[in-house]
């Protein structure tokens, strides 16, 4: 079959398991506020429910997120593996010096306001 991309199904697999994920949450959250609001759950027992089933649902991604990385590394040779991890980490690097980048600039912001302004003494 030509165009038969075995990573493209899997990766569309992947996205409906997302969405219905997500819609599984929202349903869930519209059940335990019908639930709170006729008194059969307090607040306090929604919350936690709802906490509860959030943390599993993002277990549930985050062990779909490994099988699905795991499955493109198997689809390719040592040398597309070892660049796919050089540009990875290349691009972790530069996120990292970007967030860095902002807190340092967010920090500097801060203190130019804590700073008083004082006149120029060529005046």
């Amino acid at each position: 079959m030509a165009g038969f991309d075995p990573m493209d199904i899997v990766r569309k697999t992947f996205l409906v398991g997302v969405g219905f994920a997500a819609t599984g949450a929202e349903k869930t959250q519209e059940v335990i506020s019908d639930l709170v609001k006729k008194g059969e759950l307090t607040v306090e027992q929604g919350k936690a429910l709802n906490e509860e089933l959030t943390r599993k649902a993002s277990a549930t991604m985050s062990d779909s997120e490994d099988t699905l990385l795991r499955a493109r590394l198997r689809t390719m040779s040592a040398e597309d593996r070892a660049a796919y991890a050089r540009k990875v980490a290349e691009a972790a690097a530069a996120v990292d010096a970007e967030e860095a980048k902002e807190a340092k600039g967010e920090a500097e912001s801060v203190d130019a306001e804590d700073e008083p302004v004082e006149p120029d003494s060529a005046e």
